[in-house]
């Protein structure tokens, strides 16, 4: 057999090593660095832009979440229903339908509840203190309202039952209140304020809590119940202490269902309520809220983050063109590849190699 033909039959049957092909793959890209940053380009941005955005999501879905669960895991509120002036709805809890005694068969008659607490809330109140002059909002509560409600003392104390059971003028401030009415380190407990014109002494001040479902809770300035339907609001209700709700803690969370059940029947039994005639209350179970919500923004996360996901398989696509491109450029180098030996397996291994460097090296810059 001539030599010339057994050198050919040879290098036809050498196999090329992954290492060589990876090298050579190397020195491909690094010899076009142009077109290769470009092509890599499209990748970065195509995964950055689906980790941005499911981030974001997932991030405003925890934080709206945290938010509602600072209102509590296991509670429902219970709030009287809308006045109406000139057939225009003043909004949930303008009505007096509500009352304390209401709110105390409540936690008497429900075995599912584990606490009630009322409130008499007022929005825009004005405070003042020597020359500062705020508006905050002011809630008449009870002494349970500090355990459903999760408000911590930072300083001083919660009123106590001797407050409520007199009236007493005193006060419990939120945090960013006596931040706007005291100067730094000066002493809070036992100053006087003056709400509505009236005298009121600080008992308290309330560790810092944030904001949930769009209020400020620690804008906020708590007075006794008693105190805050003679002095401030009136009683406006013939058959008791008219409250604008109150919040139900169950034993369980497993339990909301049967304690809403529970306090609507009730509630309609004590204001005489009967078909079609409609309830004049509303009750919000949070638990709802909250898996309602995670639902919503589960899918909203997911819908955006696929439409974010074009943007990789336009990247995808980008690699796969540059190697078509690249392809027809290198018809030559092909060709003489596979004069010296290399077979068609090995060309397609070094392509697709190139195009694996190009989208781990765009990963590995975006992590």
């Amino acid at each position: 057999m001539p030599k010339s033909q057994s050198t050919k039959r040879s290098l036809r049957k050498r196999k090329v090593s992954f290492s060589q092909i990876l090298i050579m793959s190397i020195e491909t890209l690094w010899g076009n660095k142009l077109r290769t940053g470009l092509t890599m380009l499209g990748v970065i941005i195509g995964i950055a832009s689906v980790i941005a955005i499911t981030s974001i999501g997932q991030g405003v879905q925890k934080s709206t979440e945290l938010q509602i669960q600072a209102l509590g895991t296991n509670v429902m509120l219970v709030t009287a229903g809308a006045a109406r002036t000139s057939g225009i709805s003043q909004g949930v809890g303008s009505a007096s339908t509500l009352t304390w005694e209401d709110a105390k068969a409540i936690a008497i008659q429900v075995p599912a509840a584990k606490s009630v607490t009322a409130f008499l809330q007022r929005g825009g109140i004005q405070v003042v203190r020597g020359n500062t002059n705020i508006a905050t909002v002011l809630i008449g509560a009870d002494l349970n309202l500090p355990a459903i409600r999760n408000i911590q003392a930072q300083v001083g104390l919660f009123f106590s039952q001797a407050d409520l059971d007199a009236g007493k003028p005193v006060a419990f401030l939120g945090s960013k209140v006596r931040d706007q009415l005291f100067s730094s380190g000066e002493s809070v407990i036992g100053a006087d304020l003056r709400i509505r014109g009236k005298r009121y002494t600080v008992v308290g001040v309330a560790a810092p809590k944030g904001s949930a479902g769009g209020q400020d809770l620690d804008d906020v300035i708590y007075i006794p119940l008693t105190n805050m339907s003679a002095q401030i609001v009136g009683n406006i209700s013939l058959t008791g202490v008219a409250i604008n709700g109150f919040w139900l803690e169950a034993s369980d969370p497993d339990q909301l269902e049967s304690a809403q059940f529970q306090v609507t029947n009730i509630l309609r039994l004590r204001h005489r309520i009967r078909p079609p005639i409609r309830d004049d209350f509303r009750i919000t179970n949070l638990v709802d809220i909250i898996s309602t919500f995670s639902n919503v923004m589960g899918s909203l996360t997911l819908m955006v983050g696929a439409i974010a996901g074009i943007s990789l398989v336009v990247g995808g696509i980008g690699i796969a063109n540059i190697m078509l491109v690249s392809v027809m450029e290198r018809t030559r180098e092909i060709g003489i590849r596979k004069a010296v030996g290399a077979t068609g397996r090995d060309v397609l291994r070094q392509f697709l190699t190139e195009s694996i460097l190009i989208s781990m090296i765009g990963g590995v810059i975006v992590a």
